[in-house]
């Protein structure tokens, strides 16, 4: 018994470097590849105090360029919860043909480029050019151009988020519960609410997060669908380019600082809440 507790000991000794090496190599590559930069935008940001802060609130159309952002993120992550909770369900606790496409399907927005999907928006809903853009426009309804064609790009480029954080959890908990629910006369509507969300309710929040996260540093297909009207129709992540670009990089830095903040701060509110797993 003592040579066999040895056999196993040692290669655990023989793996401690190992991998103390590689969680050296993963710290470095995220301090170097996130942490730096963003550390650089908050240090440019405050280079000269308050001042720059200061001025791009006391800016009347970048300050509707922030709530522009804010409103067009909101309603993207809604309309993603929704729907990303839905479609979860769906793939996970019903087979049905064509089940592998559509999960295929739901992946093409991480892997589609933001400008590609701006472009394709602008010749399906765009003015008299697009498919729909006369019938839209003859309804007195304007997608391209407009905060409408924004929400509808801000959503298909986070789509995913939710789904893929979703989808695991249903996997891991079944579906046993909910068959007992069922058995016991539950309905529909009262199994999902006394069931299945409170048992996804973290994975429903960290999509969330992320898809607030992605929807508010959204630029290609935002730029692409929105004209970058100022004060009707340019966003926060337009005002960080047009301020960059015009040598105002004291504004650029502290409008991205602004956006940074918020997404990291949505980060570690939900770490620092969920409670612990017991080991």
């Amino acid at each position: 018994m003592a040579d066999r507790s040895a056999a196993v000991r040692v290669p655990a000794g023989r793996r401690g470097p190992g991998r103390h090496l590689l969680r050296a190599v993963v710290v470095a590559y995220l301090f170097l590849l996130v942490a730096w930069p963003l550390y650089l935008v908050g240090r440019n940001a405050f280079a000269d105090g308050l001042t720059d802060l200061t001025a791009i609130l006391a800016d009347p159309d970048v300050v509707h360029a922030l709530r522009l952002t804010v409103v067009i993120a909101v309603v993207a992550v809604v309309i993603n919860t929704v729907f990303g909770v839905g479609v979860s369900i769906l793939l996970v606790r019903y087979d049905f043909p064509g089940k592998r496409a559509l999960n295929a399907l739901l992946d093409m927005p991480l892997s589609v480029s933001p400008i590609v999907v701006g472009l394709a928006l602008a010749l399906v809903y765009g003015g008299r050019t697009g498919w729909f853009g006369p019938t839209l426009e003859a309804a007195g309804l304007q997608i391209i151009f407009a905060v409408p064609g924004m929400v509808m790009a801000t959503v298909f480029v986070a789509l995913p988020l939710v789904i893929r954080e979703v989808v695991p959890v249903l996997q891991e908990i079944g579906d046993e519960q909910e068959q007992a629910a069922r058995s016991l006369g539950a309905n529909a509507v009262q199994t999902f609410r006394r069931i299945t969300l409170p048992s996804i309710k973290w994975g429903v929040i960290y999509g969330v997060v992320l898809s607030l996260a992605r929807s508010l540093g959204e630029f290609g297909a935002v730029k692409v669908v929105s004209g970058n009207v100022l004060g009707q129709t340019r966003t926060a992540t337009l005002v960080v380019e047009e301020k960059y670009l015009n040598f105002d990089k004291g504004g650029a830095y502290a409008t991205a600082f602004l956006l940074a903040l918020v997404a990291v701060a949505s980060i570690i509110v939900v770490s620092v809440l969920r409670p612990k797993e017991p080991r």
